[in-house]
């Protein structure tokens, strides 16, 4: 069950909406990309509260967010991946979850690296990743990574430079993703209101 505090953000959603794209798209993270291309007056911050009870999550967006879902397969085995995605200002502000079939470091670790090399191919480099410490909602905290990076996505004259700071982590049968991709970086307070306030259950 997921639910929202804060008013809720009345929006028209584009018909190539990130909810569309995300169904076409080679990658599952490429569909931060398709989002991160429809900013165009997109609303100012308007932070809200999200608890992913069925993804045992808790983390504040700053626009009312939109979901969505696919199948994808990491290191031979079939798995479901989440999305939840909000935008604001010149960003795509996300936390995917990949269902793992089981709680094996091994698997986490596939999981964790299926995401960050997915979100660095979109912009053709490789990711240098960094511990950062995720909290735990009950208290304490565990060790995930960050990486933050720029490059160019998409070919020729369609191609874009993008940003993105990203964080993972996994925990028994869910690996997280949350991230933001920008054409140009919030400001450095509305990253950490954003990074700081997902927190694992």
């Amino acid at each position: 069950m997921i639910r929202a505090f804060s008013r809720t953000l009345t929006r028209v959603v584009p018909q190539n909406s990130p909810r569309t794209l995300f169904k076409s798209t080679a990658t599952a993270t490429a569909v931060l990309f398709a989002a991160a291309a429809l900013l165009a007056c997109t609303p100012a911050y308007d932070w809200r509260t999200i608890q992913n009870n069925d993804d045992a999550y808790e983390v504040t967006f700053p626009a009312k967010p939109r979901s969505d879902a696919r199948d994808i397969d990491i290191a031979g085995k079939p798995m479901h991946m989440k999305m939840q995605m909000a935008e604001a200002g010149d960003a795509v502000f996300a936390v995917g979850t990949v269902d793992l079939p089981d709680a094996d470091p091994a698997t986490q670790r596939a999981a964790l690296d299926f995401l960050q090399q997915g979100l660095a191919r979109n912009l053709n480099t490789v990711p240098a990743a960094h511990p950062v410490q995720i909290d735990v909602a009950a208290g304490g905290h565990l060790v995930g990574a960050e990486i933050a990076m720029s490059g160019t996505s998409g070919d020729g004259p369609k191609s874009e430079t993008r940003q993105i700071r990203a964080r993972f982590i996994a925990k028994g049968t869910h690996a997280y993703q949350v991230a933001i991709v920008s054409t140009k970086a919030p400001p450095p307070d509305q990253i950490d209101q954003f990074f700081s306030s997902f927190k694992l259950f």
